[in-house]
């Protein structure tokens, strides 16, 4: 089993051919989502009384929710807005309401999770939560310029506390404060980490680890519609990969990445979750198959 655990929120989200008001989202509802397409995959988070029905009924569909706190307020809320290039998303708001003030804890049943995955959250949270699994085989984290801006210092404790980090590129620099991915990465496996993956957008990813550099391409879509939650779809998809296959060998964790690219594609291609929410059975390894001969030269 797949622990995920991070922000279920209600999301305003502002593209330039729509507006989308209080739908359902989140970094650890679109990365637990994504997941689930590979594992069993059990969510901690938290929402407010306000939170409908229907997005509960929505998750339950594909997630475990012992995890999931109810709680006496109002559930977390972000507004962002793109240009119309869809390449840069400005914050209008950030409620943090219920999550302002969460105390995690991982139910019993999540404990003996092998692979868990830290959205980004608070990364002294983050660094505790940890602490409460009985023997982790492969922790991720990832983070915003929201945690490095305010908290630095934890992020870098935080990633001495799991294998592997996922981060974008603007992010990856702004916290190493170098200008070059490959420092960028060295700097984050002198901290502790023992795998870097730098996301960037429809440019794919890079993955670092020791002297092996593996770079992957986007997959290469004609159509995007919202690019919120991608680089939490390419998360999930990651570790629930290497959850599904109980491996964390370079070759397993080279797929993985893959598979990244692949449900990131997935995400992007309708609004809000309903990418993720509307893949059918055998899509993924079509698309995987496509991707192959894409990259095959």
């Amino acid at each position: 089993m797949l622990t995920v655990f991070g922000s279920t929120a209600l999301d305003t989200i502002r593209t330039p051919k729509k507006t989308l008001k209080n739908v359902l989202g989140g970094a650890a509802t679109f990365a637990a989502i994504s997941a689930s397409n590979f594992v069993d995959t059990g969510l901690i988070a938290v929402v407010g009384k306000d939170f409908p029905k229907q997005h509960h009924k929505t998750l339950s569909k594909y997630l475990d929710l012992e995890g999931l706190s109810v709680e006496n307020g109002k559930t977390f809320r972000y507004d962002g807005k793109y240009d119309n290039t869809l390449s840069t998303r400005s914050t209008l708001k950030t409620e943090l309401n219920v999550l302002a003030d969460f105390k995690p804890t991982v139910p019993e049943a999540y404990r003996k999770s092998q692979f868990v995955y830290l959205a980004n959250n608070d990364p002294e949270q983050n660094t505790e939560l940890i602490k409460e699994f009985d023997k982790v085989k492969f922790s991720m984290c990832d983070t915003i310029d929201f945690w490095i801006s305010t908290k630095r210092d934890a992020v870098i404790k935080m990633i001495k506390s799991v294998d592997a980090v996922v981060i974008n590129d603007e992010e990856a620099k702004l916290l190493t404060k170098e200008f070059n991915l490959i420092k960028c990465a060295k700097k984050m496996m002198q901290w502790g980490a023992k795998y870097v993956i730098i996301k960037k957008g429809e440019h794919g990813s890079l993955m670092f680890y020791d002297d092996v550099i593996f770079p992957t391409a986007g997959f290469s879509l004609e159509d995007v519609v919202d690019p919120t939650g991608a680089g939490d779809s390419f998360a999930g998809a990651m570790i629930g990969y290497l959850a599904s296959k109980k491996s964390t060998s370079l070759s397993e964790i080279k797929k993985a990445v893959v598979y990244g690219n692949v449900l990131g594609s997935f995400a992007v291609e309708k609004y809000g979750l309903d990418g993720l929410l509307k893949i059918k059975n055998g899509d993924i390894t079509k698309r995987v198959k496509m991707y192959e001969k894409m990259i095959r030269f």
